[in-house]
């Protein structure tokens, strides 16, 4: 086991750049109101066993069903795109069919949006540069800032308040959009390639 804290930091900040949980906060707001709780832990678990499996067999999962990196992500920017649009729209595109907390926990909070095609694949740049133990370490950070984050998002949301929130989930939505178009048009670029 070979530990390295220049590995880990940059790593943790990789990724918490690309899982963007403050930029997700509008959406955890809004996933808990229509689902009335959201299981903190549960989205936090789950989002960690996705990325620590995928770290391990993503490729050769990905191989087995005929899917390549690339087409992973732009389904992936498919599902952030619809999510982008929710938010600045303010419409309902993903149907609402009385989903449980414990749904809403793991989709779509901790799969795509935690743990999702832009997290997935940077671990598999990350896994070809860095040690896959110091990877690790730098989800299991990243998954503490997610849960502490999950915890006081009901704070969060009474702090911000009503107009803050929405200032906030339409700026946020028009970021998500970006990162999903970005995600989109770079891995359409090398599928075609």
């Amino acid at each position: 086991m070979e530990v390295n804290f220049k590995e880990i930091a940059t790593a943790t900040m990789v990724l918490f750049a690309v899982i963007d949980i403050v930029g997700n906060i509008p959406i955890i707001i809004s996933l808990r109101e229509k689902a009335g709780h959201i299981h903190s832990e549960k989205a936090a678990i789950v989002a960690a066993a996705v990325m620590i499996i995928f770290l391990f067999l993503g490729e050769e999962i990905l191989h087995l069903i005929g899917i390549n990196v690339n087409e992973f992500a732009v389904a992936g920017a498919f599902i952030l795109f619809f999510i982008a649009i929710e938010m600045i729209l303010g419409v309902t595109l993903f149907k609402d069919d009385g989903s449980s907390p414990d749904m809403a926990a793991i989709f779509p909070l901790a799969f795509p949006m935690l743990a999702g095609p832009g997290s997935l694949t940077t671990m598999l740049s990350l896994k070809a540069e860095y040690n896959t133990e110091n990877i690790i370490i730098a989800i299991i950070v990243n998954i503490i800032v997610i849960y502490i984050v999950l915890k006081t998002s009901a704070r969060l949301q009474k702090f911000l308040g009503k107009n803050g929130i929405a200032v906030i989930r339409k700026v946020f939505g028009v970021i998500l959009l970006a990162i999903a178009v970005k995600l989109f048009t770079s891995n359409i670029q090398e599928l075609f390639n």
